[in-house]
């Protein structure tokens, strides 16, 4: 037994030495491919950094952007599959053609008096704009963000939601308010964090909050609103409610995290929310194509969680409304959610803190196909012999001074440097619903 035990230890010893002559022979031939491999490619690895078309100096052409023809994208039945309509991620839903027609079967019957009163929330939207950043450069309050040749995509998608249904909106979603009839004293008072601002004080200016008017708190965190929208559109629906919900984000948002987890929820339960992506072209200070380098389209991003996507021309009040009807039945139907990409161009700086001279040449808001959304509409109007000139100088010139009324009025409750403020003591307040002791103790303590 002891003689066989020791032939056996003798052979297992052979069959390691040769194993090991195996393996450092496989690692030599290893070496020998990387070395030939390292000779033969001798270049050195390197990051590719996406970079815009066009820097201070530049003259911009945008004669490669693809276009849909007006018309030509067709519309497709309300329940239809996000497969069967792969394309919509990647042309553009366009109503109004150069010569101020709605064309196409995306063209809905509204009638003039309807179009006229978009056209007149989309001028508010831009004095209201004009007028606040005037305020912030005359020190009444510290920050402003304009929604400067983005006012179709807000003002339109208004005019399709109901009573209970609500927006989680961005930063530049104020048309949504201004369009329902929000009382201007009331934003204004809440960008000058005076006395009477509704939120006292508690927001940054322009992060306006309505229950009331269906416009969630908005949050500087990227990418929260479509989580968040995707969570209450869930909760509604387990409600058994008839109540729908509208995310929206800018396309840097779309290389956050929260906007992938929102997709996933909205996906796998058909939350009945509708998705906005508003491609604006540039973050604040880098384009685009940062967030999805040389990829398909943001639209597209929603065919991968088996999404209905659609991107639609954001300049195009017509096709914004139509697009964002035909989203909103989806939801309203049961039968999920829709991704839509507005295509557009932030003609204005980021902030009021922001110089966009220093990235982007000045003449590339100018030089944009898609033109401007208040001149294509009342183009359209006049067109069709409902507007004029005139008519809209005298329209301009009343919304102005409607603007420059409400700021006279927000005027005497103070501005964020000069006061009045909201009491200290409300820092304590809307916390809990009943004010636990530890809280008083601390109020007492503050004198307050």
């Amino acid at each position: 037994m002891q003689v066989q035990r020791e032939s056996l230890e003798k052979i297992a010893q052979k069959k390691t030495t040769a194993s090991r002559r195996v393996v450092r022979g496989r690692k030599a031939n290893s070496e020998n491919l990387m070395s030939e491999h390292q000779a033969a490619n001798t270049k050195p690895l390197s990051l590719y950094v996406p970079e815009p078309e066009f820097r201070p100096g530049d003259s911009p052409d945008f004669s490669n952007v693809p276009i849909s023809k007006a018309g030509s994208v067709p519309k497709p039945a309300v329940d239809v599959a996000a497969h069967d309509i792969h394309e919509l991620a990647y042309s553009i839903i366009r109503v109004m053609d150069r010569n101020g027609n709605a064309v196409g079967p995306w063209a809905e019957d509204l009638d003039d008096a309807a179009v006229q009163q978009g056209l007149e929330n989309m001028m508010r939207v831009r004095a209201f704009d004009a007028r606040m950043l005037m305020a912030q450069r005359q020190g009444k309050t510290s920050f402003y963000m304009q929604a400067l040749g983005e006012e179709a995509i807000a003002c339109a998608f208004a005019k399709v939601l109901k009573p209970g249904d609500m927006n989680f909106p961005t930063y530049r979603q104020q048309g949504l308010l201004l369009s329902a009839d929000y009382p201007m004293v009331e934003m204004i008072n809440q960008i000058y964090s005076n006395k009477a601002d509704p939120l006292n004080g508690r927001q940054l200016p322009i992060m306006y909050s309505s229950k009331k008017y269906g416009f969630f708190t908005i949050s500087g965190n990227l990418a929260t609103q479509f989580i968040q929208g995707v969570g209450w559109a869930m909760a509604s629906a387990i409600k058994n409610d008839d109540k729908i919900a509208v995310s929206w984000v800018g396309d840097g948002s779309t290389a956050e995290s929260d906007f992938h987890s929102a997709m996933v929820f909205a996906s796998t339960y058909r939350a009945p929310v509708v998705l906005n992506v508003v491609n604006n072209q540039w973050a604040i200070s880098t384009f685009q194509g940062i967030a999805r380098g040389k990829a398909a389209t943001f639209a597209a991003r929603g065919l991968g969680f088996g999404i209905p996507a659609l991107r639609v021309d954001g300049n195009d009040y017509l096709a914004v409304y139509a697009v964002a009807k035909w989203a909103a039945e989806r939801a309203r139907s049961g039968l999920g959610p829709t991704l839509i990409e507005h295509v557009t161009y932030r003609a204005g700086a980021h902030s009021s803190s922001d110089d966009p001279s220093a990235y982007r040449p000045k003449e590339e808001s100018d030089a944009w196909p898609l033109g401007d959304p208040i001149e294509r509409l009342k183009n359209y109007l006049i067109n069709r012999g409902a507007w004029s000139e005139a008519r809209h100088a005298q329209a301009k010139e009343m919304l102005e001074g409607e603007v420059a009324e409400a700021n006279k009025e927000a005027l005497k409750n103070g501005t964020l440097h000069d006061g009045p403020h909201v009491s200290a003591k409300t820092m304590f307040e809307d916390v809990y619903e009943e004010m636990p002791l530890h809280l008083i103790r601390q109020r007492q303590q503050a004198g307050v």
